[in-house]
């Protein structure tokens, strides 16, 4: 078996780990009436960070997950610095969270659904660091799922 394949099954392993945790940062705003979006942060094989989005909750426009996962793996960390970190979030970050995203210097970034009307790649594909990388899909139709299901609720 080629050892870069099997390198490549055991990040995805990895990744799909992490994501479930983003999925319950997300589950979390849900029972909190928020839109449910949920990430963490990685760093040296262990969740430092975590966070889902608190918009409602604190009336405030800026507080997506990944604001408050950043914020969070910041004063964890000691630092504005991110660059040996992975965030995990269950959607596509937005123009500000991408441009947080960069300004964090954040080099790995996994996202579950594409988000098509506001996601960072739409607007500002050059958001990022420019070392980044990002890992689209995982988990996909579950992010997806929740978030489907919040607005369809929301509409009855």
């Amino acid at each position: 078996m080629n050892t870069d394949t099997l390198t490549d099954q055991q990040q995805a392993k990895i990744d799909e780990q992490y994501m479930r945790k983003a999925l319950a940062e997300a589950e979390a705003a849900l029972r909190e009436g928020e839109i449910p979006i949920g990430a963490v942060v990685v760093a040296g094989g262990r969740i430092i960070a975590r966070g889902h989005n608190l918009t409602e909750t604190l009336r405030d426009v800026t507080a997506h997950a990944e604001m408050q996962a950043i914020t969070s793996a910041a004063n964890e960390l000691g630092g504005k610095y991110l660059s040996d970190c992975t965030l995990y979030v269950t959607v596509e970050p937005c123009v500000m969270c991408a441009g947080a995203i960069g300004w964090a210097q954040i080099r790995r970034i996994v996202y579950g659904a594409p988000d098509e009307k506001r996601g960072y790649r739409r607007y500002a594909p050059q958001a990022l660091h420019p070392k980044a990388t990002v890992v689209a899909g995982v988990l996909a139709a579950e992010c997806r799922q929740i978030m489907q299901d919040f607005f369809r609720e929301r509409r009855q």
